[in-house]
């Protein structure tokens, strides 16, 4: 059902909306809206316009909450708004003291490994590098080439050139070493390394001793540097395991606070005296704020007897039960336990616009019912429903309870069937057999009963689902699809003719006569034919007629035959019910084929593998299929769900 909604407007002296919020507000559920938008005829009025001063705050300790391990299983306690933020800054300034050292230390610890990268293809030559980024009268450069490049040096030209390369390092692609030149052959031999491909490495003048002793005290740097930087970070969990409880704490007061702050952004407020205005008058005009929103008729009621001691709060509900165009409610569910989970599937589809009939209950019954009849045995209906139930109880997972729920019909099913496990001799049917029941039908011969019982079956819910529409639309004052559209009344005395002459042929009763056929058809296709000439009549509009009238008769005839159409089809859809259930059977006769149950001595691991198979396979299947008939053979013939959602400014704090 949907829960029935009161317009409250709440006022009061400006400067006392926290109190307000804070006090009363917060204790229940209300769906703001804009005062500005709402209050369109209240005039002089203005935003709420102030800066939140907990923003910047909660952004912090939100920076916290993301490094609190498992922050949910932290007691958390109510906290006074000014400790609230006092903690807040002293966290702060521990952790930035921890920050700026992690940021030293990972500057330290880059710097370090980039040294390490430079000197680590040299770090086996034996000559203290000062000595050689110091030399005068010898040039040098530490570099790398290509193995390719080097070998051809090595061979064609190095024994030609003032030069002495020490190879220092290699690997499968690359040569690293030193190379001199003396001074006054530096830039021809230089040029002459370079056609070679020699990369020229840096080496910046901090390196102390031997390259190798260089290597040494940077990599002893560099660990102890990591090490710092994991002591670092184990200070920092333990400071946060520490103050986890505060942090929790903080971060809950300040969302509250911040949140209730925010709510300025949907008052409004009306001026004050000017200063003319106020030295002309003894006694000031204070100014006021105004909150509008939708609240649920009971908690109006209690909101309004919590208020009435208090002088500096006014609260108007607007008892006007045919609301303003642009005061539409928003739309709040309220189901039993047993159909909540449901709710999924109809929020889905959209949820119901308010006034309109909320489908929740409905669907809830037949979904459980088709998949029963489409997924019929006791053994895996019942490990449907302990499973559901168990997921639904302990992970709150709806689809979990809808399976539950399902399970319920599927075992219920399963006795009238006979079937547990797949086993049909363990138990007698209440009913019958899916693949064994046959019926003769007149001028087709023999069908299986579950097809048959399921297209009755089906042409009942959509005769319910046509009368569900007539009461929709007759609240909306909608005239068309309440007496001449194909789910209206004249679609109902149509459709509804038609099962009772299918039903009176079936059971071998005569049909009515011709001329009463003729009312019974003619008539309602007239009425659908003509729906919107006799709507404009009903609704008494100047132009009754369209005025293309050949094209309206073109039209209009094959929307008809259309129409007919659907309802052909619409009502064959629901073979699939009866189909499943066959299948359902079929598929754990292999099953238990496979098992070699027909032996007397079954493999009980294949029995086991083939109904969880089945259960998962078919179930799923079963699942879409079932949710496809509600949406588009039920709920498209009354059901729009164009509503909106009801989201209160806080739930409840009770």
């Amino acid at each position: 059902m949907i829960e029935k909604m009161k317009f409250v407007s709440i006022t009061g002296p400006r400067e006392d909306i926290d109190r307000v919020v804070n006090n009363y507000l917060s204790r229940y559920e209300i769906h703001l809206e804009n005062a500005l938008t709402e209050l369109t005829d209240v005039k002089n009025l203005s935003p709420y316009l102030e800066i939140n001063p907990y923003k910047e705050a909660l952004s912090t300790v939100g920076s916290f909450y993301e490094e609190v391990e498992n922050p949910e299983q932290a007691s958390a306690k109510k906290l006074p708004i000014e400790k609230a933020l006092s903690f807040v800054q002293q966290i702060k300034d521990e952790a930035d003291v921890l920050n700026k050292t992690r940021q030293e230390l990972e500057e330290k610890r880059d710097s370090l490994a980039e040294s390490l990268r430079i000197i680590y293809p040299f770090r086996n030559v034996d000559f203290d590098v000062q000595s050689i980024l110091k030399m005068r009268y010898i040039h040098y450069r530490f570099g790398r080439i290509e193995k390719d490049y080097f070998d051809k040096f090595k061979t064609y030209i190095y024994d030609n050139l003032d030069t002495i390369f020490i190879k220092c390092d290699e690997d499968d692609r690359y040569i690293w070493g030193i190379y001199f030149v003396p001074v006054h052959e530096a830039q021809r031999i230089h040029a002459v390394y370079s056609a070679m491909h020699f990369e020229k490495i840096f080496v910046p003048d901090q390196y102390d001793g031997t390259a190798k002793a260089a290597y040494t005290a940077l990599e002893a740097q560099y660990k102890k540097t990591i090490a710092d930087l994991d002591a670092n970070k184990a200070a920092r969990k333990a400071f946060f395991r520490k103050n986890a409880s505060d942090i929790v704490s903080c971060k809950h007061t300040l969302s509250q606070f911040s949140r209730n702050f925010d709510i300025r952004k949907l008052a409004a407020c009306t001026h004050g005296d000017n200063k003319e205005e106020a030295a002309a008058d003894s006694k000031p005009k204070e100014p006021f704020y105004i909150l509008c929103g939708w609240m649920t008729e009971k908690d109006a009621k209690a909101f309004q007897n919590d208020i009435s001691g208090d002088s500096r709060i006014f609260c108007l509900i607007d008892e006007n039960e045919q609301e303003d165009a642009h005061k539409t409610p928003p739309t709040k569910l309220k189901n039993p336990k047993l159909f909540k989970p449901f709710e999924m599937y109809t929020k889905m589809y959209g949820l119901p616009a308010y006034g309109e009939m909320d489908p929740t209950w409905f669907i809830a019954i037949t979904y459980s019912f088709i998949f029963g009849a489409m997924f019929g045995d006791a053994g895996q209906g019942l490990v449907l429903l302990i499973g559901g139930y168990l997921l639904y109880r302990f992970k709150h997972i709806d689809l979990a309870g809808i399976i539950s729920c399902a399970g319920i019909f599927s075992t219920f099913f399963g006795f009238m069937f006979g079937s547990v496990f797949g086993f049909e001799d363990i138990i007698e049917p209440v009913w019958l057999r899916p693949m064994d029941a046959m019926m003769n039908v007149p001028f087709i011969g023999k069908l299986n009963t579950v097809f048959i019982v399921a297209i009755g079956f089906g042409m009942g819910i959509i005769l319910l689902c046509m009368v569900f529409n007539i009461i929709n639309s007759f609240k909306t004052h909608d005239v068309e699809k309440t007496w001449f559209d194909t789910n209206a009344v004249a679609g109902l005395v149509f459709y509804g003719s038609a099962v009772l002459c299918i039903g009176l042929f079936v059971s071998g009763h005569a049909v009515p006569g011709g001329a009463v056929l003729a009312i019974m058809f003619g008539l309602p296709l007239l009425l659908i034919f003509f729906k919107e000439p006799l709507t404009n009549l009903v609704e008494k509009k100047a132009e009754v007629m369209p005025k293309e009238k050949g094209m309206f008769l073109v039209q209009g005839i094959f929307e008809l035959f259309e129409v007919i159409l659907s309802y052909f089809s619409n009502t064959l859809s629901f073979v699939r019910i009866g189909a499943f259930a066959v299948s359902h059977a079929a598929m754990m006769e292999v099953v238990l084929m496979l098992a070699g149950a027909e032996n007397g001595s079954p493999n009980w691991i294949v029995i086991i593998l083939g109904n969880l198979f089945v259960c998962a396979m078919e179930g799923l299947i079963v699942g879409i299929q079932v949710l496809r008939l509600e949406y588009y053979e039920m709920f498209s013939r009354f059901y729009k769900g164009s509503g909106r959602k009801f989201e209160p400014f806080c739930s409840k704090n009770k």
